[in-house]
């Protein structure tokens, strides 16, 4: 039986033209939470008889996203099974959104009150769960996940489109 899931994921770096300590902080927990725990099921190689785990690239192209999929040979690398191409047009008010309340929730934190977080972390927390299930449906046919492993996807989405 097939392990579906991601156990090694990669942002295209030369997509990433800037980012700051808080960015990098947000990238490093996205990246070590989906390793951690995650369900990934890229539906034709998966039905291919390629039952995971799996390598997932992600890269922005002419505002589209990439996910480009390999199989994980465990030896750091595995060969290509399909790349899953996703238009971003949809996606282009949550991740401005996403960036506007995480700078004031970083701003936040140092400086306001408990009560004044949690209120901007609520928000945040709802940009980033509406996203996610937009994730989800775009997927839709294509790749199965769950809900955690999509959010998590669309914090690394965002950290593909800073600009700086």
């Amino acid at each position: 039986m097939g392990d579906p899931r991601i156990s090694h994921i990669e942002l295209d770096e030369a997509t990433i033209i800037w980012r700051n300590a808080d960015i990098e902080q947000e990238r490093r927990i996205a990246i070590f939470d989906l390793i951690e725990e995650n369900t990934f099921k890229p539906l034709r190689a998966f039905e291919a008889g390629h039952e995971g785990p799996y390598r997932l690239k992600l890269s922005v192209e002419d505002g589209r996203l990439a996910l480009t999929v390999s199989d994980d040979d465990g030896n750091g690398g595995g060969q290509l099974l399909e790349t899953v191409i996703l238009g971003l047009g949809r996606f282009r008010r949550p991740i401005r959104e996403y960036f506007a309340i995480c700078d004031s929730y970083y701003q936040a934190i140092r400086k306001a009150t408990a009560t004044e977080i949690e209120t901007i972390d609520m928000a945040r927390r709802g940009v980033h769960n509406e996203a996610a299930e937009m994730l989800l449906e775009r997927l839709e046919g294509k790749i199965d996940t769950d809900f955690a492993t999509a959010r998590r996807l669309f914090t690394l989405i965002c950290v593909l489109h800073i600009r700086g």
